[in-house]
């Protein structure tokens, strides 16, 4: 075979040990595979030079970043149908050694090595993040991580999560998917409230407070002076304009302040809505005394996290090295079991658990079409590697969340009193006819 695309596929079969269901175009023009399949592209021999460098999903990401792969047709039917290529570790339990001895490893990195014609290793696409100085999520690490992922720019930011500014999940109440993601987020924000019992005169501490769209909710809709930390710098500019352009800067401070520092509780309630994935399995013990201290007796948190399914031998988890390398630098996934574990150690008390693992999947593909819809204006914005980087890394997390290979959870915890008052009603949550919770 002398096509370059006719050899790719024979080489990622034999690495495969199955037949490659998408079609692929290579540099020189050449296709391989089912016409009607969505094309893997392969624009430049460098592709397989990363591979060879960094045989491993780090390669595939650089090459993806860096504009040398590329997929035409479906994006969501590509990568279901690549998601081993893509997102999968590599085989458990056996070591580099053992994998160079495998003949039929062997046999595929021949091929590979005449295909690719190497040259000294590529340099790593300039969106992958730096080297990272310290142990594991000191303060300083922490924020070099936090502005990695956050001070990408506020304009780009406002592209993709459009004018509610809210970067976590939306939640559908109705059941509704047609309800606009601008809906869903306020909806969101409300059920939130509702569950913390936000009243007038209450003071509320907003961990991780983004671009300040908590704050403004709980402050203007019931009436709560808000405190709302973040490291990044950025955010906190974008949501300092917001506070004053809604009248509410007698009600919303917004500090850029590591959790760790904050020392001016109590507080009557605490949210934090998509931080605690930063926190780190090292930490989160501290995080979850922390803020325990930081609440009153009778206080309530509202713990909004992403997690992953448990392993049989959890030793073996490893960060997602295109997710720690482009996306969230340091961030951890846990079970959620173990999450409301180390809660209940640190001494709340768990009240309620609501799973939005679908809600995440909804909003995440709304995401996913504000970015393609203004795609020039997006790489105007940031640069063509970051929009690639953001546009995969969705994508392939909505997909993770419909197959319930990732979730996300909502977790109610409350600090009883010295005489075990949780603070709560008898019945937290109120459903209607339709059987819908309504938050409490």
């Amino acid at each position: 075979m002398s096509d370059a695309a006719a050899r790719l596929r024979t080489l990622a079969e034999q690495l495969l040990g199955a037949r490659l269901p998408v079609r692929i175009r290579a540099w020189d023009g050449s296709e391989s595979g089912p016409p009607d399949a969505p094309t893997l592209i392969v624009r430049r021999r460098r592709a397989l030079r990363r591979l060879l460098w960094k045989p491993s999903e780090l390669g595939l990401a650089r090459a993806w970043v860096a504009g040398d792969i590329d997929i035409e047709g479906d994006l969501y039917e590509a990568l279901g149908l690549m998601s081993g290529l893509l997102w999968e570790n590599d085989e458990p339990g056996r070591g580099k050694r053992e994998l160079a001895a495998d003949p039929r490893i062997r046999s595929a990195v021949r091929s590979l090595l005449a295909l690719a014609r190497p040259l000294p290793p590529p340099r790593p696409p300039r969106e992958e993040v730096g080297r990272r100085s310290g142990p594991l999520h000191t303060k300083v690490r922490d924020r070099q991580a936090i502005s990695h992922h956050y001070d990408v720019g506020n304009d780009f930011y406002a592209l993709v999560l459009g004018p509610s500014m809210v970067y976590s999940c939306a939640y559908w109440p109705s059941d509704d998917p047609a309800a606009t993601l601008e809906e869903a987020q306020r909806d969101k924000l409300e059920l939130v409230s509702q569950k913390l019992g936000l009243r007038p005169g209450m003071r509320l501490l907003d961990v991780g407070c983004g671009w300040g769209s908590m704050a403004i909710h709980a402050a203007r809709e019931h009436g709560v002076q808000v405190v709302g930390i973040t490291l990044s710098a950025e955010q906190a500019a974008y949501a300092r304009k917001r506070v004053a352009g809604e009248g509410l800067t007698d009600r919303i401070e917004i500090r850029v302040q590591d959790y760790r520092d904050v020392t001016d509780g109590p507080y009557d309630a605490i949210s934090s809505i998509g931080m605690a994935e930063h926190v780190g399995s090292e930490r989160y013990a501290e995080y979850a005394r922390d803020l325990l201290a930081l609440l009153k007796p009778g206080g309530r948190l509202l713990n909004h996290q992403i997690a992953r399914r448990p392993q049989d031998d959890e030793s073996d988890y490893r960060i997602n090295a295109f997710i720690d390398a482009y996306v969230f630098p340091d961030g951890e996934l846990a079970p959620v079991g173990r999450t409301t574990a180390q809660l209940e150690r640190a001494g709340f008390e768990v009240r309620d658990l609501e799973a939005l693992r679908e809600h995440y999947a909804l909003t995440l593909r709304r995401w996913v079409a504000n970015l393609e819809a203004r795609w020039p204006e997006a790489v105007r914005l940031s640069s063509p590697g970051r929009a690639r980087v953001w546009r995969l890394y969705m994508a392939a997390s909505a997909l993770a969340f419909e197959s319930n290979r990732i979730g996300v959870n909502q977790i109610l915890a409350a600090k009883p009193t010295a005489s075990g008052d949780s603070g709560l009603p008898l019945r937290t949550r109120n459903w209607n006819p339709e059987g819908e919770t309504g938050g409490t």
